[in-house]
């Protein structure tokens, strides 16, 4: 729009230079010491005018060609980075398609002209990895390091991811330990270094850091309270094959007490103790556990615990009894602290209550055994028989009737319709004599 207004605006000036010049051409008379020049007012407009042009033209000539060497370069510079970007997009797109050393040498082909190099060398870092280069995959790492500095964190994450992926444990843990000194709150730092942390079964450095994920909410609470619980069950563990009762001690102490009435961690720690020759510690702690919440596994673990005084044990059990009297771990534990306490009806009597609620195998076992020392093996055997065929599982094969039976008890196949043989087929005898 302006510039039409400006062509309508020299048109305009040229019509009334026009029409002013028609009606007197004028005159101009220029002196120049002894000379003159004489010419009409139209022609000395005319050749101002040209005089000017030249002059414009001239100018605008003589400064496009100082700058063309900067021109050149700038169209140089724009010619890369379109190349740049077509390689590092069709590079992309070769990654997608696991065309990966093509993807590689496209991503780094024109890296350098690139207007994110960062990008390029990064994701040629991945192309790398897939096709196990590692020499070839941290150079590119370096050169994403000098190629911005300022993006170490973005770097070193894809650097410990690549680590990861390709089990270099330790390498991973020295990346993973420089970021969290560059970014101590860096919640995805803490995950990848969580991760690194359960891969390499650190856990006490994993203790340590359950605080801060928590804090920094890395993790939702049901996968933290999983791994917590984990962490701890394998300190425990660490523990009690260290073959060390002080130190089995000193990490059931250092449990948090809010994860003390975790069924699993309880029953592992009464389990250790119990194979520590500690059974009398083991029953404090699962008696007074199982006196304020109820777990079949702990109450199962009691009934394994060898104390001076079962009598007492059998009492304390007994009382859970009235709010869980059908319940076949407590019927088979009774028994089993039956018999230690010498027992043997009360533990007949609990045993078979068990197995008529459906108990385990193992309580057919404890009633046989008890029936053998009470000298009554028929009624053992029988209890060992039920034990074995109703342990669940499929139905046995069926077998014919006449196994174990004589040969002349058996019947032979011409006691069966058989049709007879076709016209001069010749018969063969099923069973030839020996005579």
């Amino acid at each position: 729009m302006r510039a039409l207004l400006k062509i309508w605006l020299f048109i305009l000036i040229g019509a009334g230079v026009g029409v002013v010049l028609s009606r007197d051409t004028g005159y101009v008379l220029l002196a120049f010491g002894n000379y003159t020049v004489e010419m009409s007012l139209a022609l000395l407009i005319l050749l101002l005018l040209v005089l000017f042009v030249a002059l414009y033209f001239g100018i605008r000539l003589l400064i496009r060609t100082l700058h063309l060497p900067a021109d050149v370069r700038e169209w140089q510079q724009k010619r890369g980075s379109r190349l740049a970007q077509q390689a590092m997009t069709r590079g992309l797109l070769e990654m997608s398609e696991g065309n990966w050393r093509t993807a590689e040498r496209r991503l780094v082909r024109f890296a350098d002209r690139s207007e994110t190099p960062l990008l390029n060398y990064l994701a040629a870092a991945r192309a790398a990895q897939l096709q196990g280069a590692h020499d070839r995959r941290d150079g590119y790492i370096r050169l994403a390091h000098e190629t911005m500095p300022s993006a170490d964190v973005a770097v070193s994450l894809t650097q410990a991811e690549l680590q990861l992926a390709d089990q270099q444990l330790e390498q991973a843990l020295a990346t993973l330990k420089h970021l969290r000194s560059v970014a101590p709150k860096h919640n995805y730092v803490l995950r990848l270094l969580r991760r690194l942390y359960e891969q390499l079964g650190d856990w006490e450095h994993l203790r340590e850091l359950l605080p801060e994920l928590r804090r920094r909410k890395v993790e939702n609470e049901a996968e933290l309270q999983r791994l917590e619980t984990r962490t701890y069950r394998a300190l425990l563990e660490q523990a009690f094959l260290a073959n060390d009762s002080r130190r089995l001690g000193t990490a059931w102490a250092e449990v948090p007490r809010a994860l003390r009435q975790d069924p699993q961690l309880l029953g592992d720690y009464a389990g250790y103790l119990q194979e520590t020759g500690q059974d009398q510690q083991a029953e404090k702690l699962l008696r007074e556990t199982l006196r304020k919440h109820w777990d079949t596994d702990l109450v199962e673990t009691y009934g394994l615990l060898e104390t001076s005084e079962p009598g007492k044990q059998l009492s304390h059990m007994e009382k859970l009894l009235l709010d869980h009297p059908d319940d076949p771990t407590l019927l088979l534990t009774l028994g089993r602290l039956s018999l230690r306490a010498q027992l043997w009806g009360k533990a007949r009597g609990y045993l078979e209550a068990c197995i008529g609620r459906n108990g385990p195998p193992q309580a057919y076992r404890e009633l046989g055994q008890l029936m053998e020392r009470m000298q009554e093996p028929d009624k053992a055997i029988e209890v060992y028989r039920r034990g074995l065929s109703g342990t669940g599982g499929p139905e046995p094969v069926p077998l014919p009737q006449h196994i174990g039976m004589t040969k002349a008890n058996r019947p032979m196949l011409d006691d069966q319709a058989v049709a007879p043989p076709a016209h001069g087929a010749r018969t063969v005898d099923p069973e030839p004599s020996s005579g």
